[in-house]
C-alpha cells in the first residue's frame, strides 16, 4: 500500500543541502568577524608590552636602590640573549626585582636561566640612550615595540 505524497514526512535532499549551505555561509561570516588569528596576535603583543614594562620597572627599581643601572646597560644595545646579559639578568632576577626574566619566544629562543642563554634568548633588547633614559624593545610581526623611560 502506498501513502499519498502529501502524507509523507521528512526533508528532501535539496532542503537539507540548502540548510547546510546557509549554515556554512553564516559560520564563514562569523569566523571572519571574530578573526581568531588577529586575536592571538593581539594577545601576544599585549604580553610583550607587559614584559617590556616589567623589565623597565625592574631597571628603575634597581637604579633607585643602587644609584646605578644594572650591569651591561650601556649606549650599545644589549640583546638579552648574549652571554654579556648574564650580569644584567642576575642583577634583576637574583636581586629580587623580577621573579623571572620575561621571554618572548617568537624568535625561537629557548631561554632557561640567567646563566644559560641560548640562541634567541629572551627576545628583548636593552639600551641606554644618549639622554640617559633606558629603552627596552622587542620585535613583533608588524614591527618593533619600544618603550623608553
Amino acid at each position: 500500500m502506498h501513502l499519498p505524497k502529501s502524507r509523507l514526512s521528512g526533508f528532501t535532499l535539496v532542503e537539507l543541502i540548502v540548510v547546510l549551505a546557509i549554515l556554512s555561509i553564516i559560520l564563514a561570516l562569523v569566523l571572519v568577524a571574530i578573526n581568531p588569528a588577529k586575536r592571538l596576535s593581539d594577545a601576544a603583543d599585549t604580553q610583550r608590552w607587559s614584559d617590556i614594562n616589567n623589565i623597565l620597572n625592574a631597571i628603575n627599581q634597581y637604579a633607585a636602590d643602587n644609584k646605578n643601572l644594572p650591569p651591561g646597560v650601556t649606549t650599545t644595545a644589549m640583546k638579552l640573549s648574549s652571554p654579556g646579559a648574564t650580569g644584567f639578568c642576575n642583577a634583576l632576577v637574583n636581586g629580587g626585582y623580577l621573579a623571572v626574566m620575561p621571554v618572548d619566544n617568537s624568535d625561537g629562543g629557548a631561554f632557561t636561566d640567567c646563566n644559560n642563554f641560548t640562541t634567541g634568548g629572551t627576545g628583548y633588547t636593552v639600551v641606554r640612550l644618549t639622554n640617559g633614559s633606558v629603552q627596552v624593545s622587542t620585535q613583533n610581526s608588524s614591527g618593533p615595540i619600544k618603550v623608553v623611560r
